[in-house]
């Protein structure tokens, strides 16, 4: 049955929710689906009626641009609940903005931002079953858009489809992680898509990533592929190292992405007087730092990960080891972010977003 209740937004409802089904303790991160997703397709040089639908596989020709040319974008978010009830995302217009320039990088038309604004507020709405409250607990948003014109011409694409899906979620990574910085293999170059959320950019680096694995590692830290001395960002997330008070980071570029979880940490710190440096990193001064005790932490930053600390380093087949610091910077963000995501703390910086029933001119 059709449901013409929100404005603008076609509505099919599933007949039964499968939430009762889902054991929210025992999760894997990204493999649970809610019941509905939201689509909108790009036909004839417009986007046409958006529509939320309930989740299902998809028909599609496998002449579809993207399987042969990678034309495929996406964004991550999440949507939280509180002890009352209400659910929120984070910064949503920050990923509305990103996603539309990762888009603009590989020829792909920006999505309005009216849409994505009012989809995710209609398809939270509908299933903010899935948000579960408490600390830890999340619902992930994924919003993306591929081509799927059926042409094999190496061209862009003239017909496209943006989709959002979403998936209950709890911590990405468990415990503190073990890391490799990158001595061989690039994330990116100078030019290219690095700051960009192409899905390409994922899949290049799974191969030195699964190398790193079987040496007990969990990420790469990417190093710049022209000299491989400074330090960028992990497959992940964004990186933060605290040289004895100060936090280091390095500033974004054509090849680091610009993390809205980044910039919210660095919004934090300058808010509690904590001193910060946006900054290009070295190799060696890390290292070195390592080895005099000035190294006092490090940590990576994202929407998935949230703030995960990196307990030990390999570079050059020598292991650092980073001692638990008592007072980490990186609990103290953590908390201090989830408490502002779940609405335990002041929101002074507007950075929560209340998901409300869409108004309606019908």
């Amino acid at each position: 049955m059709t449901d013409q209740k929100y404005n603008k937004i076609d509505i099919e409802r599933i007949e039964k929710s499968k939430v009762n089904d889902v054991d929210f303790n025992n999760i894997d991160f990204g493999r649970k689906f809610t019941d509905h997703m939201f689509y909108c397709d790009f036909i004839d040089g417009a986007w046409q009626q958006p529509k939320i639908v309930p989740y299902q596989a998809m028909t599609i020709e496998p002449s579809a641009r993207v399987f042969h040319y990678g034309q495929a974008v996406f964004e991550g978010m999440k949507a939280y609940k509180d002890d009352n009830g209400n659910a929120f995302l984070f910064r949503p217009e920050d990923n509305h903005k990103r996603i539309n320039i990762s888009a603009a990088r590989l020829a792909i038309p920006e999505f309005p931002k009216e849409y994505f604004m009012k989809g995710l507020a209609t398809l939270m709405d509908m299933d903010k079953d899935w948000i579960k409250p408490g600390i830890g607990n999340s619902l992930y948003v994924r919003p993306f858009v591929f081509a799927f014109e059926p042409a094999i011409s190496a061209a862009p694409a003239q017909a496209y489809r943006f989709m959002i899906i979403c998936s209950p979620a709890k911590a990405y990574y468990t415990g503190k992680v073990r890391v490799l910085f990158a001595e061989k293999y690039s994330r990116s170059a100078d030019g290219g898509v690095g700051y960009a959320k192409a899905a390409g950019n994922y899949a290049a680096q799974f191969y030195p990533t699964s190398l790193a694995q079987k040496k007990g590692y969990q990420q790469i830290i990417w190093t710049d592929a022209s000299t491989h001395e400074y330090l960028e960002e992990a497959g992940t997330m964004n990186i933060f190292f605290r040289i004895n008070d100060t936090l280091v980071t390095a500033p974004t570029s054509d090849r680091i992405l610009d993390g809205i979880t980044r910039k919210s940490i660095l919004q934090l710190a300058e808010d509690n007087n904590i001193p910060v440096e946006v900054r290009r990193v070295t190799v060696s001064e890390i290292k070195e730092a390592a080895r005099n005790g000035s190294l006092k932490e490090i940590f990576g930053t994202g929407t998935a990960a949230v703030i995960s600390p990196i307990s030990a380093f390999e570079h050059s087949e020598e292991v650092f080891e980073i001692p638990d610091a008592s007072d980490s910077y990186a609990t103290i963000f953590k908390k201090k972010l989830l408490d502002i995501q779940h609405n335990l703390a002041e929101d002074k910086h507007g950075w929560r977003f209340e998901i409300k029933q869409p108004e309606t001119s019908r």
